[in-house]
């Protein structure tokens, strides 16, 4: 597969980011640790997510110290605080070091941690991944890194900040540190199916949470409170959950789609209590060389449930996270540590080693192709790799504040744009 065009791009991208770097007139100091030095790390986001991906970074590697957390609701910090106690001496949580309301990520990124594990609602990422580069604490973020192209220029542009700073960037796109798929992409790109020629990924599944409103809510904390059901905030589900099948994808090409049509909607989850997100969508990605992939993801109760992907080469099939088929048939039957933790052990360790990783740009591009696809469904409109990169499309909100906040429309296709 010829990628030069891509690897053009990547190196305008890279080049236009370190401008602003360059700009800098600091020394930007040498930022990792050694040994097993302890680290102490600072929680944003207190939710599920966010407290199983504390408890996941204390068990990655000894010298691990919870030391500090945030979150926008007081509630949420309190019950993540009583959550982590079972992790024992491995936190450190003092009263003056647990925050909460709209600066909390500030206060938890000031005080005094090595690394910070941002698990708030994606709309805050590139917001809160820029603050602590800038700062310069090593980060693991969640995904998806950003909900509309604006996000992603800014993750781009602190992910090159990262690497002038030799900062630690991992994301929670864990199928990346998971063995059997680490083994199976390394055979698939070392040809065992041949030129692949399409491929498709999905993610198919009911419904998920929802918290009822309460009267003393606003609309800002209704909002926040049901994340997952606001584009601003979440992206919608194509980005905040289906970017993992469609970052498998983009790793086994080694590319990122150069455009995609698609379609989509809200059938059957359409009480107001749900937002404005759409149900289902279904996209066509055209890479380069001319690959298809399809591209399915649902939420809706009672239906058929699929998660995963599928490739198709000249000279075989294969899922990539687990088998090849035809002349080079093989099935991974290694152990398979858990991905979610081994995520964690290989940031520290990076860092550590004093050669930190640094997957921000990579993160943000697959978020961007999911991104891409909703721009797709929601327009009803082909949408190009440069034409969603380059898009004006801001969907964070200013001066946000516990008080009134209007619903965006819902997309309506050949009317949205």
């Amino acid at each position: 597969m010829n990628n030069k065009h891509i690897l053009n791009r990547r190196d305008f991208l890279r080049a236009s980011a370190a401008l602003t770097v360059g700009a800098m007139t600091m020394r930007i100091p040498l930022a990792h640790l050694q040994g097993n030095d302890k680290i102490r790390v600072g929680l944003i986001g207190c939710g599920g997510r966010g407290t199983g991906a504390a408890h996941d970074c204390a068990n990655a590697a000894p010298g691990i110290e919870i030391y500090a957390i945030g979150d926008l609701f007081k509630d949420r910090m309190e019950g993540c605080r009583e959550n982590l106690k079972g992790l024992g001496d491995k936190v450190n949580l003092t009263d003056d070091r647990c925050f909460h309301g709209f600066d909390a990520y500030q206060k938890v990124i000031s005080s005094g941690v090595d690394l910070v594990i941002l698990a708030a609602p994606p709309g805050f990422r590139p917001q809160h991944f820029k603050a602590a580069i800038e700062a310069g604490k090593h980060v693991f973020m969640e995904k998806p890194v950003a909900v509309c192209p604006a996000g992603v220029r800014m993750v781009l542009a602190a992910s090159a900040l990262a690497e002038q700073k030799r900062l630690g960037v991992v994301a929670g796109t864990q199928r990346r540190h998971d063995k059997g798929y680490i083994e199976t992409i390394k055979r698939l790109q070392d040809g065992a199916i041949g030129k692949i020629v399409s491929a498709q990924c999905y993610w198919n599944q009911g419904g998920l949470w929802m918290n009822p409103r309460k009267p003393e809510w606003s609309d800002t904390e209704w909002q926040v409170r049901n994340w997952l059901y606001f584009a601003w905030l979440s992206g919608d589900h194509i980005v905040e959950q289906h970017i993992h099948n469609i970052d498998v994808i983009n790793w086994v090409l080694n590319a990122h789609p150069v455009k995609a049509v698609g379609m989509g909607g809200r059938q059957v989850r359409v009480d107001p209590a749900y937002g404005h997100i759409y149900d289902h969508f279904a996209i066509d990605f055209e890479y380069p060389d001319g690959v298809k992939v399809l591209s399915m993801c649902r939420q809706i109760d009672n239906c058929a449930n699929r998660v995963g992907e599928f490739v198709i080469g000249t000279k075989g099939t294969a899922d990539p996270g687990s088998w090849i088929g035809g002349d080079s048939a093989w099935k991974f039957e290694g152990e398979r540590p858990n991905p979610y933790v081994q995520e964690h052990t290989n940031l520290i360790n990076s860092i550590r080693a004093g050669k930190p990783l640094n997957e921000g740009r990579q993160v943000a591009e697959s978020t961007l192709c999911a991104i891409m696809g909703r721009m797709a469904a929601y327009t009803g409109k082909e949408i190009t790799w440069e034409q969603a990169l380059n898009s004006e499309l801001n969907l964070m909100k200013e001066n946000l504040s516990f008080g009134p906040l209007a619903v965006d429309p819902i997309a309506l296709p050949g009317k949205a744009v």
